[in-house]
C-alpha cells in the first residue's frame, strides 16, 4: 500500500444549556485559557457599574497569567477565578480596586458570569468573579434577606460552554496547607498533578492567559440548506462522524485559507481557524478551511447520529444562529470532483501507485492514463466509519499506521458488478479523516469508461461514478 497526499483545498469548492434570553446588548469579552477560549456577553444594561468594574481590570492588565482557583460541585457549581496571577509557579493577589454596589438583576443559571463577594455582604465584590456551570439560582440569588450574587454576562456560544465545561471536569486538590499556597486553594482545579505542591506549574494550572474585548462585526449568517457533506465526496444533504461538511453563508470569517502543518498541534487538528469555530451536535468540529463566504470542518467522532443536530460557526466571538444537518453513523462518499465532470460523465479520482492519475485525458488540465486489468490502484473516501485497531482516530488527527473499516466496503467494476480485489480499507495514513481504498481492477473487467459501483455494507453509495480502464 503507497499513500500520497491529496490537498485539502479539494474540499473546499444550540446553545447547550439555557441561558436567560437577552440580546446582544454590551462588549464581547474572550476569556483566552490554557484549555480554550470562552467568549462572554457583557450586560451593562442591567449591571452597568459591575461591567465597567470588569472591564477596569481588564484593561488594565490584571488578570493576564491568572488562574482559576476555585472549582466546586456540591451544592452550588462554579469555577471562580480573578483573584490571583500565577508568578513563578506561584499564586500572587491580585491587587484590589474599592468594592461595588451589588447589581443584582439577572439569574444565576448555568452559563452566567458573576460576581464573587464575602458572604452575606453584598456590597463587597472587587476583583473576583465565577462562572455558573449548572442553575445555581436557587442557592446564589439571594443570600438571606439580601439581594444574590451580581451577574454581569453570560456565555456567549456553545464551544464556550464547552471549555467552561471541561475546566469544571477537572479534579481538584486541597492545598490549603501548604505555606507557599495558603487557605484560597481548597478547591483547586488542576492538570496532571503529581501531588507535590512545590512542583506546580503553569501545564498543572487553568491558567487564564489574558481577557480581551473583542471587536465584533456583523453576525455570521448560514444560508437556507447551507450545509453538505464535503461537494467532492458527493455533497449530499447529511455527513456521518469523520466526515468533512461545508457551511456556505455571509460574514463567516475575515480570512482565506486551509489550515496548515503550523495550526496542527502533536498530528490534532485545530478546533480554531482565524477565530473561526464551529459546533456540531455539541462538540466542537475540526476547522480545515475559512473564507468570508464558506467553512469547512470535519465531523468529531463522537457525534451523536441517526438524526437531527445542530450545526453553528462562531466568528470573532459572534455565533451564527444553528441549522440541522441529518447524521448518520456512516455516510459513505468517493473522491470525485467537479472537475472530473465530463459531459454529465462524473469520473472518479484513482491514482496509480506511482502516484499519477487514472485518466482517459478527457478531464481538462488532468493527465495519466488509464487503469489496466489486474493493476491495484488508489481510491479515496469519507464517511465510511470508525476502524480497528480503535486506537486510530478517524477524526481529528494524523492517522499513522494501517487500519480496517469496521463495517467493509467493496468496489465492483462494470454492469456485471465484478468484484475487485480489496487490498487495503483503512484510514489514509499521514492524512486526517480520509479513508484509503487499494482495489486490484478484475482481470476480466470490461474496457473503456467502466461504471464503479462502491457499497458498504451491502448498500450502494449515493454516487454514480465511472473509471476509465484499458
Amino acid at each position: 500500500m503507497k499513500n500520497r497526499w491529496i490537498a485539502v483545498c479539494c474540499l473546499a469548492g444550540c446553545a447547550a444549556g439555557a441561558l436567560e434570553a437577552q440580546s446582544v446588548i454590551g462588549p464581547l469579552v474572550q476569556f483566552q485559557t490554557n484549555m480554550g477560549n470562552i467568549n462572554v456577553e457583557m450586560l451593562p444594561n442591567t449591571a452597568p457599574k459591575t461591567v465597567a468594574n470588569f472591564l477596569q481590570y481588564v484593561n488594565a492588565g490584571s488578570y493576564t497569567n491568572s488562574i482559576f482557583h476555585r472549582s466546586v460541585t456540591q451544592g452550588i457549581f462554579i469555577i471562580q477565578g480573578g483573584g490571583y496571577q500565577f508568578v513563578n509557579n506561584l499564586p500572587v493577589a491580585i491587587a484590589q480596586n474599592a468594592p461595588i454596589v451589588d447589581e443584582f438583576h439577572v439569574s444565576n443559571v448555568r452559563g452566567t458570569l458573576a460576581m464573587a463577594q464575602l458572604s452575606n455582604q453584598p456590597n463587597s465584590a472587587t476583583n473576583e468573579w465565577f462562572f455558573n456551570t449548572a442553575d445555581n439560582s436557587a442557592s446564589l440569588d439571594t443570600q438571606g434577606t439580601n439581594p444574590g450574587f451580581a451577574v454581569f454576562g453570560q456565555v456567549a456560544d456553545a464551544a464556550s460552554l464547552a471549555v467552561m465545561d471541561s475546566i469544571q471536569a477537572l479534579p481538584t486538590y486541597d492545598l490549603s496547607g501548604d505555606s507557599a499556597w495558603g487557605g484560597a486553594f481548597t478547591n483547586l482545579p488542576l492538570q496532571n498533578y503529581n501531588g507535590n505542591p512545590s512542583q506546580v506549574t503553569s501545564a498543572n494550572v487553568v491558567l487564564v492567559k489574558a481577557i480581551t474585548q473583542v471587536v465584533s462585526g456583523p453576525q455570521p449568517k448560514i444560508t437556507s440548506n447551507g450545509v453538505i457533506m464535503a461537494s467532492a465526496f458527493g455533497g449530499y444533504q447529511a455527513a456521518a462522524p469523520g466526515t468533512f461538511i461545508e457551511i456556505y453563508g455571509s460574514d463567516l470569517a475575515g480570512t482565506t485559507r486551509n489550515w496548515n502543518g503550523a495550526d496542527f498541534n502533536g498530528g490534532a487538528a485545530p478546533t480554531e481557524l482565524d477565530k473561526v469555530t464551529v459546533m456540531i451536535g455539541g462538540q466542537p468540529g475540526y476547522v480545515s478551511y475559512v473564507s468570508p463566504t464558506q467553512v469547512n470542518a470535519e465531523v468529531a467522532a463522537g457525534v451523536p447520529v441517526g438524526g437531527y443536530v445542530s450545526v453553528q460557526v462562531t466568528y470573532n466571538g459572534q455565533p451564527s444562529e444553528p441549522v440541522n444537518l441529518v447524521m448518520y453513523a456512516t455516510q459513505g462518499g468517493i473522491l470525485a470532483p467537479a472537475n472530473f465532470n465530463v459531459k454529465g460523465k462524473q469520473y472518479v479520482a484513482a491514482f496509480h501507485l506511482d502516484n499519477t492519475n487514472v485518466t482517459n485525458g478527457s478531464i481538462p488540465g488532468v493527465s495519466g492514463r488509464p487503469a489496466a486489468r489486474g493493476e491495484t490502484i488508489v481510491f479515496y473516501g469519507l464517511g465510511f466509519g470508525p476502524v480497528n485497531p480503535q486506537t486510530v482516530p478517524y477524526a481529528g488527527q494524523i492517522a499513522e499506521g494501517q487500519s480496517t473499516l469496521v463495517t467493509p466496503v467493496q468496489f465492483q467494476f462494470g454492469p456485471n458488478n465484478l468484484n475487485g480485489t480489496m487490498v487495503y480499507q483503512g484510514m489514509a495514513p499521514g492524512l486526517t479523516g480520509l479513508d484509503q481504498f487499494d482495489v486490484t481492477v478484475p482481470a476480466n473487467s470490461p474496457t473503456g469508461d467502466v461504471a464503479l459501483t462502491v457499497s458498504q455494507g451491502g448498500a450502494p453509495v449515493g454516487q454514480t461514478l465511472f473509471i476509465p480502464v484499458q
